[in-house]
């Protein structure tokens, strides 16, 4: 048995995957969208005005604060937009699978069973973890 030629399978199995699949149609309804690549675009100069102003033996420091709150308005428009709001939770489902993967993964090189071991829920510990024992 082959390692890589199983990890390409799991690669193959993973783009199969429906929140891959979603997160594929994400990103090309990104790419399509003008309006939202016209913002990026302006993010970019805005981004690079910034830095050529801080290169300066004396940056101004209100043009800088001016860039800075240029930056965060267009950044919010980016991130109000609907296709990079899909893309987002698209991403998140992707990565939190990819999360899990790795985890299982790491379980099993652990000399954990590979057909039962599972990895631990997460959970919201409001506690701190400094009393009790069980948040591990």
């Amino acid at each position: 048995m082959d390692v890589i030629a199983k990890t390409r399978e799991l690669g193959a199995v993973i783009q199969q995957d429906e929140r891959y699949l979603n997160f594929t149609k994400a990103r090309e309804q990104n790419e399509k969208d003008d309006a939202l690549n016209a913002l990026i675009a302006k993010l970019n100069l805005i981004q690079m005005s910034y830095q050529q102003e801080d290169m300066k033996d004396t940056p101004d420091e209100n043009v800088k604060a001016g860039y800075d709150r240029e930056f965060r308005e267009v950044y919010d428009q980016v991130m109000q937009n609907p296709n990079m709001i899909a893309y987002q939770t698209a991403k998140q489902e992707v990565d939190e699978m990819m999360q899990y993967v790795m985890q299982l993964l790491s379980l099993c090189v652990n000399g954990e069973d590979p057909a039962t071991c599972e990895v631990p829920e997460p959970h919201d510990c409001s506690c701190g973890c400094d009393g009790c024992s069980g948040c591990h």
